[in-house]
């Protein structure tokens, strides 16, 4: 019976250290895989902070080429437009210059045909002022025609106080009739007179209409601005980016299984050998 007793204390004193051992050897494993895992965290980090970073640096080169080849394209279209904004403007002002030389010409030839139309309105007023003193003429040399005719009639038709009586109404009917043409010769002058101040007036007034018809002469506007380039832009280079904070894994004590299986072995044996002094062996 003791024999059986000693067997089954090293059968569970071995059973014991193996546990131990299985603990400790299980424990390394776990730590192994641990580490393992530990170790592809921070390598997967590292290569994603070194994507990130390489993305950032390809993003940051590229957004500078963008930037100079849009500035350097807008520039081109500054330079381009105020060419062509300066263009339409000369093009413009020789236009109305072009329009202001015409309507000066057209100025000019209305002032000669008023100066014209004038001189012959003048002129035919002459000639019907001429025309009446013409005819004032005939009719003052007809009525001292008649005159003398009706003084020789009376001279040879009657004598003493009715030939002289007859003289003197011969006398005052031509006086009255040379007072009708005097008279209506200076209102004739008097007419003639308005008629070419109203010639006058109505040239200067068509003058004066013809003048301000005539286009202001043009100025030239001021130069077209040329095209300032707006100020370089400030670029900021990209922030590194450090690999994610990984931490590390707990690890397990390989120890303490082998030392409790041991502890255990040990504990076995003592009482297996206080069991066989109690039986007397």
């Amino acid at each position: 019976m003791p024999v059986f007793a000693g067997i089954m204390a090293g059968i569970s004193a071995a059973a014991s250290l193996g546990k131990g051992i299985a603990g400790a050897a299980q424990a390394s494993s776990q730590n192994a895989r641990a580490r393992a895992n530990y170790e592809a965290q921070q390598q997967a980090a590292e290569n994603a902070a070194m994507v990130q970073n390489q993305y950032n640096r390809l993003a940051f080169e590229a957004e500078k080429i963008n930037y100079q080849q849009q500035r350097e394209y807008d520039w081109q279209t500054a330079v381009q437009q105020w060419q062509y904004q300066t263009e339409i403007q000369d093009f413009e002002y020789l236009q109305t210059a072009k329009q202001y030389l015409g309507s000066i010409e057209n100025t000019q030839q209305q002032l000669v045909y008023n100066s014209i139309a004038a001189r012959e309105a003048k002129e035919q007023e002459q000639a019907s002022l001429a025309e009446i003193l013409n005819n004032d003429a005939f009719q003052r040399e007809g009525m001292v025609i008649e005159r003398l005719q009706n003084e020789g009639r009376a001279s040879l038709l009657q004598a003493g106080s009715s030939r002289t009586k007859a003289i003197q109404s011969t006398v005052a009917e031509q006086g009255r009739n040379a007072a009708i043409l005097t008279a209506s010769l200076v209102s004739a002058g008097q007419q003639s007179q308005r008629s070419m101040r109203d010639i006058e007036m109505g040239r200067y007034a068509s003058d004066l209409k013809a003048r301000n018809a005539m286009m202001i002469e043009p100025e030239r506007l001021p130069d077209m601005p040329k095209p300032i380039k707006p100020p370089e832009r400030m670029f900021v280079e990209p922030m590194y980016v450090n690999p994610a904070f990984t931490p590390r894994p707990a690890q397990q004590n390989i120890f303490a299984p082998l030392v409790s299986g041991i502890a255990g072995t040990a504990g076995t044996l003592m009482k297996a050998a206080e069991s066989g002094g109690a039986f007397g062996y």
